[in-house]
């Protein structure tokens, strides 16, 4: 394997040459002729999708005349205005980009070559270099000064780009499938539990006709949390994952001992595998799955309902979605046991619970898939980014 210092750890056949050391102006112009033309689409920070390089609307549906940087098909869009956002464009039109844009014209390399380079972490680290402000830019005087490993041969930088840019294009597809299941379940939602005031959805399973009850969740048990957990109990490092509000459904930042884990899930409110548990601050009323793993859970903060048979829990996922937790238009950022229990709800009888249940559950299982599948594609670009740059 070449050496780091002068070429990266992946490479394609028959390229061999170490690469060369390049000042990032001799690479490219940055342009900066004005243009208001209201025939050519206009590009702006709330149009491109943070990180992919990718539209999220049809340009063509948006109203123009906006003064920007007029800019070329293969120049490379450079969002400098807080570049932590990663806002960045190679479009294959000709345009105008309005707002903190740099708009870049190759002169040393190849343009494709040149979108990939400001998509890595060496690049990214310089535009970031001036986070500290409120509104960070990146500073031209020190990345036009500074020095970027670039290969000589062109058709390297190319087949590096071509690669990428396939990659690229995998995710978008993964993308564009993992949002249309969630729009689907948005739809399903809508349409399989009861309009406000109604007592019948709009799609139903076969076999079940009758009127869904309007209910309070009150009436199928109450509130339950864990054993409070003082901060002295808990280290950074330990046994068991103790999940506070700030770290719910993602990664823990505390521990607990074992024997306390053990002692509390024996002697106090445990949630059994199955269980919903809910945000009762921060995001209010964001639901995570227990599944039986050994986890412990902040008091109050995080709480479930502890109902009798009468509600199927797979149902409860999707019924808790639907729950507004009476909290719209409020200025309360806590969700207090009376505001749980007092929620209204409309259910059906528990066999339609169970099919509802499994349907959504399925569903969830499916964008679960496709969500995963898109972080391993995301996760293999950023891991070829770092090796194939130096």
């Amino acid at each position: 394997m070449a050496e780091k210092t002068n070429a990266p750890e992946i490479r394609f056949e028959g390229f061999t040459d170490p690469w060369e050391q390049r000042k990032f102006s001799d690479l490219t112009d940055r342009v900066s002729i004005q243009s208001s033309d209201p025939d050519l689409p206009q590009v702006e920070y709330e149009d491109i999708i943070s990180g992919e390089g990718t539209l999220n609307k049809d340009l063509r549906d948006k109203e123009g005349g906006k003064t920007g940087i007029k800019f070329y098909a293969e120049d490379v869009l450079y969002g400098k205005l807080r570049p932590y956002l990663m806002n960045w464009l190679y479009p294959q039109f000709n345009g105008v980009a309005v707002g903190d844009f740099w708009v870049l014209r190759v002169t040393g390399c190849d343009s494709s070559f040149l979108y990939r380079l400001v998509q890595t972490d060496s690049f990214q680290r310089l535009a970031n270099a001036s986070s500290g402000s409120k509104m960070p830019r990146a500073d031209w005087n020190l990345i036009s000064q500074s020095f970027f490993a670039v290969p000589a041969d062109h058709a390297e930088q190319k087949a590096i780009a071509k690669s990428l840019a396939e990659l690229d294009s995998l995710i978008t597809l993964h993308q564009r499938k993992y949002d249309k299941l969630c729009t689907v379940k948005k739809s399903m939602l809508d349409k399989m539990f009861p309009k406000p005031g109604e007592t019948e959805p709009e799609i139903r399973f076969e076999g079940f006709t009758d009127p869904w009850e309007q209910r309070k969740l009150g009436e199928f048990g109450s509130v339950a949390m864990c054993k409070r957990i003082y901060k002295e109990q808990t280290s950074e490092q330990g046994d068991v994952p103790f999940f506070k509000i700030g770290t719910f459904g993602t990664d823990p930042d505390a521990f607990i001992s074992n024997e306390l884990f053990d002692y509390f899930k024996r002697t106090y409110p445990y949630p059994t595998p199955g269980t919903l548990l809910i945000s009762a601050a921060g995001s209010i009323g964001r639901v995570v799955e227990y599944q039986g793993e050994k986890a412990y859970f902040q008091d109050s903060n995080i709480v479930w309902l502890e109902h009798d048979h009468r509600l199927n829990d797979t149902f409860l996922k999707p019924l808790y979605s639907q729950i507004e937790w009476g909290l719209e238009g409020s200025t309360i950022k806590r969700l207090y046991n009376k505001d749980l229990l007092s929620a209204e709800v409309t259910i059906p009888g528990s066999g339609e619970q169970k099919e509802i249940g499994r349907f959504f559950a399925k569903l969830d299982d499916l964008i679960a898939l496709h969500r995963r599948k898109l972080n391993i594609l995301k996760n293999t670009k950023k891991s070829l980014l770092d090796k194939m740059f130096v």
